[in-house]
């Protein structure tokens, strides 16, 4: 705790919104990119700690969660609820920069590739030209 404290204290808290708001944007142009939906009934309530993928029609979150794991060994979070299946979540809070969305975002684009499932190859690059604009 006395370190994640020192952290903020040393980045500034103004800086550390600013960095997430900005990786969540970059997380969610990826996320449009691969042309896939994003759970969020208003774009204006999108959080800036974690975005939350719908899984096209067919195809199960948990088995695409658990390719990501077996084959990249990241984890990715689960839908809950009546969401159980149908979404994951990307967190991009914490102790995250541009470096670690990039591969995060590649592990799921990979991912999305080695278990079926239907998207554009495209969201890395949205994220990375987003990341350097």
């Amino acid at each position: 705790l006395r370190e994640a404290l020192h952290m903020l204290s040393e980045e500034g808290l103004p800086q550390v919104f600013a960095r997430h708001l900005r990786l969540a944007e970059a997380t969610r142009a990826a996320v449009r990119a691969w042309n896939l939906e994003i759970l969020c009934e208003r774009d204006d309530e999108v959080s800036p700690v974690v975005t939350t993928v719908v899984m096209p029609a067919g195809h199960d979150a948990d088995r695409f969660r658990q390719v990501v794991l077996e084959r990249f060994n990241m984890s990715l979070g689960a839908g809950l609820g009546k969401l159980a299946d149908k979404v994951f979540r990307i967190g991009h809070l914490g102790h995250f920069n541009d470096l670690t969305l990039a591969g995060t975002l590649a592990g799921v684009e990979m991912g999305l590739k080695r278990a079926g499932v239907p998207h554009e190859p495209a969201g890395v690059r949205a994220a990375l030209d987003f990341l350097a604009g």
